[in-house]
């Protein structure tokens, strides 16, 4: 998290910078309308350059995944510069919009017009002409931006209508390419923020373009038949085993992928419950907690065919202490049943598993389900705790740290509800523990 908090700052900090190089408002009077002129090239490069930025990581590109320590922290970055373009272009609006207003009601003069020697360049006049055209086309782009937007942030929107609806931003962002392209300030073209907003709105119209075509991640596609399901009706968890028809790189224990079981629905992103052993099989534990997962029991069959792209994520067990404690809650055991499976077929040596504690904690304990996770992390070596939380209340750091004396040389692996995971690690901080020790996927991809 605090990875890619550096690197927002980082990218608003250094076009800021690159702006002022461009722009003389540090060395200008100050008069309004000179500063409202200013005001507008810097709202619009910011809103443009920051949807680009967004656009890119939007098509999942795997050169920047590891950078960002997971396709959970890429797309948590994509929506907070979702968020700023949006704040940017209201600005931007305002800036536009409300002198022209306030000269209209009377409120203020109107600026004189001067001539500028721009108009004897074939190629600065056609632009010039286009002005009106880019600004009303900037206007309806932006109200359509609103709109799609807010219904990407409403959680209560369907997902099934995201996933159809939040395409049109691509739409709108080439629209607001031609918009910014047009109305970029001549003088800009000489100095590095317009050709690295250039390069920038390239690489995010090649996205866009993505984008409609239903690109995205084609290349780490498979598709696969359901082989078994196993529905756990005491902690509503559907167990579904699919065998893969064509090509799948493998994965390590931890990942996630999209899986798609109706076209009309679109992709979920699900962790993947089963190591890697090169038998052409995957395996998915889903909990029915929206509209549509509390479906799947009832519609999926064996035999029905599946597309699955990935995998995804860095949650990976990397481990620079001696020890490791996972905790897990509810449905965020998934990647930890992975990771037991695999430690199980390595036969791993029993010295170093018995440095792994695991604390599962359930609302909805289901026996079937439980008796299996305790036989696999007894062959695993992995010592389980579990907790049922009307019984044993919910979990904290001081539980977790009185049942686990050396717990400083431990790295913390944490999947589960948000908030939960967020008193965990602030409990620890409080006890000295390292942030970069406390590993959380940001499992929350709108």
């Amino acid at each position: 998290m605090k990875n890619i908090k550096l690197i927002y700052f980082i990218i608003l900090l250094s076009l800021t910078l690159l702006w002022l190089l461009a722009d003389p408002i540090l060395f200008s009077s100050y008069k309004f309308f000179p500063l409202r002129k200013s005001m507008l090239s810097y709202t619009g490069i910011m809103a443009i350059a920051v949807m680009s930025i967004g656009m890119i990581l939007a098509i999942r590109p795997v050169i920047i995944e590891p950078m960002l320590s997971g396709l959970d922290k890429t797309y948590r970055l994509h929506k907070w510069l979702g968020v700023t373009g949006l704040i940017f272009s209201v600005l931007h609006y305002l800036w536009a919009m409300v002198p022209k207003w306030l000269v209209g009601w009377g409120l203020m003069a109107k600026p004189a017009r001067h001539r500028s020697n721009e108009e004897t360049n074939t190629l600065l006049l056609f632009f010039k002409e286009q002005h009106g055209l880019a600004e009303s086309i900037g206007e309806w782009a932006f109200y359509a931006l609103i709109l799609f937007i807010v219904l990407a942030l409403v959680k209560w929107f369907p997902y099934r209508y995201f996933f159809k609806t939040h395409r049109f931003i691509a739409v709108i962002y080439l629209f607001l390419v031609f918009h910014s392209i047009i109305l970029m300030k001549v003088d800009y073209w000489d100095e590095g923020i317009a050709w690295l907003t250039a390069l920038l709105m390239i690489g995010g119209t090649v996205a866009a373009f993505l984008s409609l075509l239903r690109k995205i991640g084609v290349s780490r596609r498979s598709v696969g038949n359901i082989e078994n399901i196993n529905y756990h009706s005491d902690n509503r968890v559907l167990g579904l085993s699919i065998n893969l028809e064509n090509s799948w790189s493998g994965h390590q224990a931890g990942q996630f992928a999209f899986v798609t079981f109706d076209k009309a629905e679109g992709p979920h992103p699900f962790t993947i419950s089963s190591a890697w052993k090169n038998d052409a099989r995957i395996e998915f534990l889903i909990k029915g907690l929206g509209d549509y997962t509390k479906t799947l029991p009832s519609i999926l069959k064996v035999g029905d065919k599946v597309e699955i792209e990935g995998p995804y994520g860095q949650f990976d067990f990397s481990n620079g202490k001696p020890r490791q404690i996972w905790v897990a809650g509810g449905i965020g055991i998934t990647p930890f049943i992975a990771r037991i499976e695999a430690l199980a077929a390595k036969k791993t040596d029993k010295q170093t598993s018995k440095c792994i504690d695991l604390f599962y904690c359930t609302n909805e304990p289901d026996e079937s389900f439980i008796n299996a996770l305790k036989n696999s992390s007894e062959v695993a070596g992995v010592k389980l705790h579990v907790l049922v939380a009307n019984k044993d209340g919910l979990l904290n750091t001081d539980q977790i740290c009185d049942q686990i004396p050396d717990w400083q040389d431990s790295t913390i692996w944490f999947c589960g509800p948000k908030e939960f995971g967020k008193k965990l690690r602030a409990g620890f901080l409080k006890k000295g523990l390292i942030n970069d020790d406390f590993h959380q996927e940001l499992f929350d991809m709108r």
